[in-house]
């Protein structure tokens, strides 16, 4: 992603798809800090920023929201 692109928001099933995560692992490592945490859209939205999410991709096994904030 270029730095003037804007970074998309990800709703959960492209995140599960992009992933390949099942939906409760995917909570229990944001509960862990060990995969981004999401945004609230709206009142009862939520998504991911796509830059976060390819974050994670490049190095699942050591990714720490910690190191990304």
């Amino acid at each position: 992603m270029s730095p003037d692109t804007p970074d998309r928001i990800l709703r959960l099933p492209t995140v599960l798809q992009l992933t390949g995560l099942c939906r409760s692992t995917l909570y229990r490592k944001v509960d862990a800090g060990k995969f981004p945490r999401q945004i609230r859209i709206a009142e009862r939205c939520v998504g991911w920023r796509e830059s976060a999410i390819r974050d994670w991709m490049r190095n699942p096994m050591f990714y720490d929201v910690g190191d990304h904030q």
